[in-house]
């Protein structure tokens, strides 16, 4: 075995039985090599990064034998100096690229003696005979089209009998290597029915070729007798010469070339409109227009509820109970004719014994190339309350399905004025695939719409949606999905009412992105609400939920931030758990600084304790709470966020949500942020003293009388009076319980004043109260069921010397 020979090569490099390796290239109109195989690398001595861009003629010896883009197919034979292999024979064939942009060529070679027995048996010579006999040339000739000279060079056998499905179909595998069995059957039954094939060179990619072949026989009689008249009245001699195509013949290629040429260039262009982004509307208002005018005079895209609606995928063939959406209209009739009759946005069932009813569920396109009156009297005869025959009555009617996965999503009808040309068999072909199209670009937009609906429908689940007024605070929330990481993350915020007028802040970032991690946020999210009720200092409520993230799993890694602000005493006491410090602005001097806090370890680490620290506020500051997402950008020190964090915090701002638009505004256009972004703003607005009244009381029965009298007269000095009857009910009802449970020391009452009149009663008996069920001749029970029906908001919570038991009611105002 000599070494070079192709059975000293590796079996992966060595051609398969009866395949030819082929090299592809492709040249730009300028002569510059535009696309190199790596065929083409082996055969002709240059890689692909050295030919891309390059003159042709440099890389292909072969290219000396055509000059220019050639108009038609043609093909050849060369004897090649190539580096390193000395000098071979190349066969080669040169094709036009129909399509969009410039002209380019596609050229094909193979060296002449790799065929061998493969094709034919024969050796060299032979192995072209059998090649070109297979090749494209050979098709191209056989149809009368205009292949070039190089067709008479030695070693070529021309024929003159286009092959039929089967030999054709057992030809092109020999000359497209990487082409199967069914793939070349699915090529072969478009060259028939088309004129035109698509050339597969990897999975990835598909060339449209189209050549002077396969021109159907109605084309040729068409136009034959045209051509010949006119070539006969401008004088040009007729060709008699035996073999040779008479005058007219040659029309028929020329014109039906023409139309297959401007038909995939219409595929290509709208192939190249549709789809330019995953929002669904807009992605259906492109595939509408796409068809009008050039297609058809009018277009209309109806789409089932589900798809519309971003659902899932339909399920289930769709029937007379379908519900259809009209989502787009597009004519080039006179504004208004369509717009009472065939609204956009209408949700309709198609009725039975139409051509659209026939399209959804088939799945196949209904063509009727004129619609007479008696047709237009049935189709308008199915529809209620609406007269359809002025507007499809002596038009071409074209339906094709929308479909994606074998399912039908929706439907385009197309019609063709009584002026125009009505839709044939090659209108249906391109109607069909200009629909394929869109279906699948309208199932990748639907996709998209149902992955963000989810996301969206997830995030929103989780996320708080906070009473903006809370006791002596007001709050302001803002929060941003990822810009590159999708739209669900483990940011989250939260604001919980506690007792006493106090208000708890939380702000937390979970590690990680996506669903793993928003499920994480929702877990613990829920776990701070729960201890939160429990009146559990930050500190404390850090490490029970450490505990807990540890518990779920030791990939639970998050940061959080607890703030608890107490209105009546002006302080915050605060926690931290790894979590960025947040930046109080005084209302005194509208200054800002970041709160120096212990940093602390993330929740899940374990083991690390949790400091608090408590911080001296006054009515009117403001606490900015945010996740690093905000202030953290790649190749940049957060402290740079930090500051521009501080620094937009201090702006003055007309509300509260003017100051978050300020901070987002001034912080989110910083380049380079993917992470999402939680933002919680408080205004700690204070309780003045006026509004607050304390005493202590005794455990003793006849302290219950006492505190409805302190109750009544704290609510005439208020001026409370439409309130007292109620209020000293159910304070009587509290502190008797009180009085009845309390072990030694006192029995605190407070009266705050707010939005809402609260009520608290606290003791040193650590039981909580609970409703209860009664009999008749149950002698206690039935106080907390009075609260429970008069109080708009009740509770009871552990407290550091024991428990708090209170209610609110509304008040009345003047």
């Amino acid at each position: 075995m000599e070494p070079g020979s192709p059975e000293s090569a590796p079996a992966w490099r060595r051609p398969a039985p009866g395949r030819i390796p082929l090299a592809v290239a492709v040249v730009g109109a300028t002569g510059l090599v535009t696309h190199w195989s790596s065929g083409a690398s082996r055969l002709f001595g240059h890689g692909k990064e050295a030919a891309l861009g390059r003159p042709a003629g440099d890389l292909m010896p072969i290219c000396g034998a055509f000059s220019g883009l050639p108009g038609h197919p043609s093909a050849g034979r060369a004897r090649c100096d190539v580096p390193g292999r000395g000098r071979i024979d190349v066969l080669w064939w040169a094709y036009p690229l129909v399509g969009c942009g410039p002209a380019r060529l596609l050229v094909l070679a193979a060296e002449g003696g790799t065929g061998g027995a493969g094709l034919d048996g024969a050796a060299d010579g032979g192995a072209a005979d059998g090649l070109v006999a297979g090749g494209p040339a050979e098709y191209g000739r056989a149809a009368g089209g205009h292949v070039g000279r190089e067709l008479a060079a030695p070693g070529f056998a021309p024929h003159t009998a286009f092959p039929d499905a089967e030999e054709l179909a057992r030809r092109l595998p020999d000359i497209l290597p990487a082409m199967g069995p069914a793939t070349s059957g699915r090529v072969v039954s478009q060259i028939l029915e088309l004129g035109y094939p698509v050339l597969e060179f990897n999975r990835l990619r598909q060339v449209p070729v189209t050549p002077d072949w396969g021109v159907p026989r109605r084309a040729e009689r068409r136009y034959g007798r045209a051509r010949a008249a006119r070539a006969a009245t401008a004088g040009e001699p007729g060709r008699d010469t035996v073999g040779a195509p008479a005058a007219g013949t040659d029309a028929a290629p020329d014109l039906e070339h023409a139309a297959v040429r401007e038909r995939l260039e219409f595929l290509n262009e709208v192939s190249g409109g549709i789809g330019t982004s995953l929002d669904l509307e807009r992605t259906i208002r492109e595939v509408t227009s796409a068809a009008v005018p050039r297609f058809a005079d009018f277009a209309g895209t109806h789409l089932r509820a589900a798809v519309l609606a971003g659902e899932g995928f339909p399920g289930g063939p769709p029937d007379v109970t379908t519900v259809w959406h009209r989502v787009w209209v597009e004519h080039n009739d006179e504004p208004g004719r369509w717009d009472d009759t065939v609204p956009v946005g209408e949700a309709i069932s198609f009725p039975e014994h139409t051509p659209f009813f026939r399209c959804m569920v088939t799945g196949e396109p209904v063509l009727i190339p004129r619609i007479g009156e008696e047709l237009g009297d049935r189709i308008s005869a199915q529809f209620e309350k609406r007269d359809l025959r002025p507007l499809i009555n002596e038009r071409s009617l074209l339906v094709v399905p929308l479909k994606a996965r074998n399912v039908v999503l929706g439907f385009m009808v197309l019609l063709r004025r009584a002026d125009r040309a009505p839709f044939d068999d090659m209108d249906r072909t391109t109607g069909a695939e200009l629909a394929a199209r869109a279906g699948l670009v309208l199932d990748n937009a639907r996709m998209y719409t149902h992955q963000e609906n989810v996301a969206d429908t997830l995030q929103d689940s989780m996320l708080p949606q906070l009473t903006p007024h809370m006791p002596g605070c007001d709050t302001a929330t803002r929060y941003l999905p990822g810009t590159r990481l999708g739209r669900v993350g483990g940011d989250w915020f939260d604001s919980i009412k506690l007792p006493g007028s106090r208000t708890a802040l939380v702000v937390g970032d979970v590690m990680g992105h996506g669903l793993h991690s928003a499920a994480m946020m929702g877990q613990l999210r829920t776990a701070v609400q729960t201890m939160a009720a429990l009146d559990l200092p930050p500190g404390q409520l850090l490490r029970r939920l450490d505990d807990l993230a540890q518990r779920l799993g030791e990939h639970y890694l998050a940061t959080c931030l607890y703030a608890i602000y107490d209105p009546i005493r002006s302080e915050l006491t605060i926690g931290n758990a790894g979590h960025i410090p947040p930046v109080l602005v005084r209302a005194e001097d509208g200054r800002s600084r970041l709160l120096e806090l212990p940093t602390g370890a993330p929740i899940g680490v374990g083991g690390v304790p949790f400091e608090t620290v408590t911080v001296r506020v006054a009515p009117g500051d403001r606490l900015v709470l945010c996740t690093d997402g905000l202030v953290e950008v790649r190749g940049q020190d957060i402290g740079a966020g930090l500051a521009a964090l501080c620094e937009s915090a201090a702006h003055p701002a007309a509300s509260m949500d003017d100051a978050c638009d300020t901070i987002i505004r001034a912080l989110n256009t910083r380049g380079g942020r993917d992470d999402d972004v939680a933002l919680l703003m408080a205004r700690l607005n204070g309780i003045p003293a006026a509004h607050v009244a304390e005493w202590e009381l005794t455990p003793e029965v006849h302290e219950a009388p006492r505190a409805r009298r302190l109750v009544r007269a704290q609510l005439a000095a208020w001026g409370l009076d439409e309130a007292t009857a109620t209020a000293e009910i159910l304070a009587g009802e509290v502190v008797g319980n009180a009085v009845r449970h309390a072990r030694t020391g006192r029995v605190g009452l407070r009266l705050v004043r707010t939005d809402v009149l609260l009520c608290e009663v606290t003791d040193d008996d650590h039981t909580l109260p609970a409703l209860m069920g009664t009999g008749e001749e149950d002698e206690y029970g039935r106080g907390l069921r009075v609260v429970s029906a008069l109080a708009r908001e009740w509770g009871a919570s552990h407290s550091g010397r024991g428990k708090t038991v209170w209610f609110e009611m509304p008040l009345v105002r003047p």
